[in-house]
């Protein structure tokens, strides 16, 4: 008599424990997610008027945008983990004639059957004016594991003062 409850103990238990976890993982808002991106803005500082002289000033260092000269020039895209983590090996390069510091990519992962997930990833890294560095296997977040291609753009860059 013993030996049937064990067996129904066997049986039942991890079904109960595979329910509440079915039960909890629907019941969690994905739009509360903090790895969900927001759409893409990109800012350019606009030069302020003088208004003692009626006429516009001219831009100062901080109004010239440095991802006009900064691009990436090789990227691939490889899987981490158990397969959900998206690992991107890329070179960015600065024609500028100043250095970037922070860049911040995008990169947008898809599948064949349409499913689209976009990732943001700032660069906490220095770039010198006219040189490229590559970044190997850098973790941008968590991706659906049938995303089978990825293409990464710049969003952001700062230009580091003197």
């Amino acid at each position: 008599m013993a030996v049937k409850r064990y067996r129904v103990a066997i049986v039942a238990l991890p079904i109960i424990l595979t329910l509440g976890m079915l039960a909890w993982f629907f019941s969690f808002a994905i739009g509360e997610s903090d790895a969900q991106t927001t759409s893409l803005h990109t800012a350019v500082a606009k030069p302020e008027p003088d208004t003692a002289a009626g006429a516009q000033a001219s831009p100062g260092p901080s109004a010239i945008e440095p991802l006009g000269r900064l691009s990436i020039s090789r990227q691939s895209f490889a899987r981490g983990g158990l397969g959900s983590k998206a690992l991107v090996t890329f070179t960015l390069r600065n024609d500028n004639g100043f250095a970037i510091k922070d860049p911040e990519i995008l990169c947008a992962f898809r599948s064949d059957d349409g499913y689209r997930t976009e990732r943001r990833r700032k660069i906490a890294d220095t770039l010198n004016r006219k040189s490229r560095k590559t970044y190997p296997y850098t973790l941008i977040g968590f991706v659906n594991v049938k995303a089978s291609r990825a293409k990464c753009s710049l969003v952001t860059a700062s230009r580091v003062v003197n």
